[in-house]
């Protein structure tokens, strides 16, 4: 398993165990949250592009 350099997402706020974290190998997408660092979610650029694309839509038509 690749060792990561986790980034802080900038929409986390300052508090140290709230926020999303990710980081990227050469193949593969990482994201965990803070407070849960043993669990990770991997996935690819396409996918997580995707996903991150809903949430917006998705939101953005709530408002």
């Amino acid at each position: 398993m690749p060792r990561f350099t986790w980034q802080k997402s900038s929409y986390s706020g300052s508090a140290d165990n709230n926020c999303v974290e990710l980081a990227a190998s050469d193949t593969t997408l990482a994201l965990r949250e803070s407070d849960a660092p043993t669990t990770v979610l991997h996935t690819q650029r396409p996918q997580l592009t995707a996903l991150l694309r809903h949430i917006k839509t998705t939101t953005t038509a709530r408002r």
